[in-house]
């Protein structure tokens, strides 16, 4: 019974590890948490981020103060920005917007949005993200948005 039970923990680990900093889709949230007119809760505003919107993408970094990687990642979403006209980055502490958190089920820090130019969400990543798949993430929405808003 007891190698069953470590056979099943190493593959949840695993799992999770493989999981952890990949960028995917977007997952819907619960029906009825977003703001009016949002009824799935996967459009995000500047008034719920507290700031503007990017031309092009916007890269939102959910962290907290004591989380190992957020510095990391800041800086990797910082980096990523500079280097990609219209792409912004938005840092918000999930201590401090539980709100927003449980809207979006953001259990872990850091977890990081991209988000097009109106807010709509298209990619998550929860756990430290690679480079190479931020640049991907990042890419993808640039390849589809036009350079300016309308």
């Amino acid at each position: 019974m007891l190698v069953i039970v470590l056979a099943a923990a190493s593959a949840v680990g695993w799992g999770t590890r493989l999981r952890n900093g990949r960028f995917r889709e977007r997952r819907p949230v619960r029906v009825g948490s977003g703001p009016a007119g949002d009824a799935d809760g996967s459009v995000l505003t500047e008034a719920d981020l507290g700031a503007s919107l990017g031309e092009r993408a916007t890269l939102v970094q959910f962290s907290t103060e004591f989380c190992a990687y957020c510095g990391p990642t800041r800086e990797l979403l910082a980096e990523v920005a500079r280097s990609r006209d219209g792409v912004a980055v938005v840092e918000i502490d999930a201590s401090r917007r539980m709100d927003l958190a449980r809207r979006l089920n953001v259990f872990s820090t850091p977890t990081v949005f991209v988000l097009a130019a109106d807010g709509s969400i298209a990619r998550r990543a929860s756990g430290q993200p690679r480079k190479a798949d931020v640049l991907a993430a990042v890419s993808s929405m640039l390849d589809s948005a036009p350079l300016g808003r309308e």
